[in-house]
C-alpha cells in the first residue's frame, strides 16, 4: 500500500509527468489533492498498470480526489525552453488550476522549481511510494495518451496508438521514411 502523504499536517498535492521521453507530442503533467487519510491499495505508478487499469482509475481518481488538474506543454514550447523545464512548467500550470491551495509539494522525479514558495519534495520513484504522485502519473499518462490516440487518427503512419509518440523501432523508421512531425501545421 502506498504512502497516503509525506508532510505531516499539510493539504499536500502529488505531481507527476507524461511525455518527457517522446519524440512527438506536448509533455502532460498532473496534480492531485486527496483527502486526508485517503487509502487506495489499487493506485500504483502507471507504468505498472494495464491501459484498462489506468483507465478505470482515473474515473475513481477524479472522483476522490479533493482537487485535481493537468497541465500541457506543447511541442512548440518544449522547444523553446527545453523539456525539462517544460515538465516543470507543466506541472505548474496544472498546481495553477487546483480548485484547493495545497500548502506542500511532492513530485516524482528528482527535479522541480519553487512554485509560490511552497515547501516542495522531489522524490525518486514517487509515483510506487506515494498515492498523489501515483493518482498524478495516471491522470497525466491517460490524458496524454487521449491527445496522442486523436493525433494518430489524423497521422496514422507515425503509429501513435501504438507507442504514443516514445521512440520505438517503427516510430523513427516512420520519420525517416516521412520526417518529423511539425506540431505547427
Amino acid at each position: 500500500m502506498l504512502a497516503s502523504h509525506y508532510y505531516e499536517g499539510k493539504v499536500e498535492a502529488g505531481c507527476d509527468e507524461a511525455g518527457r521521453g517522446c519524440l512527438a507530442g506536448s509533455v502532460y503533467a498532473a496534480a492531485v489533492i486527496f483527502p486526508e487519510n485517503y487509502q487506495n491499495e489499487d493506485l500504483n505508478d502507471s507504468k505498472q498498470l494495464t491501459d484498462k487499469r489506468r483507465k478505470q482509475l482515473r474515473e475513481i481518481i477524479e472522483r476522490d480526489a479533493v482537487a485535481w488538474a493537468v497541465g500541457i506543454v506543447t511541442p512548440e514550447e518544449i522547444d523553446k525552453i527545453n523539456i525539462l523545464n517544460a515538465s516543470i512548467l507543466a506541472m505548474h500550470r496544472a498546481l495553477d488550476q487546483l480548485k484547493v491551495r495545497p500548502e506542500a509539494i511532492i513530485v516524482d522525479g528528482n527535479r522541480f522549481k519553487a512554485y509560490q514558495k511552497l515547501p516542495h519534495t522531489t522524490i525518486v520513484k514517487g509515483d510506487g511510494k506515494y498515492l498523489s504522485i501515483a493518482a498524478a502519473s495516471i491522470l497525466a499518462k491517460t490524458y496524454r495518451d487521449d491527445y496522442m490516440d486523436a493525433l494518430a487518427e489524423e497521422y496514422p503512419q507515425y503509429d501513435w496508438l501504438s507507442n504514443k509518440g516514445y521512440p520505438t523501432k517503427k516510430h523513427r523508421d516512420a520519420i525517416r521514411q516521412y520526417g518529423s512531425f511539425d506540431f505547427q501545421d
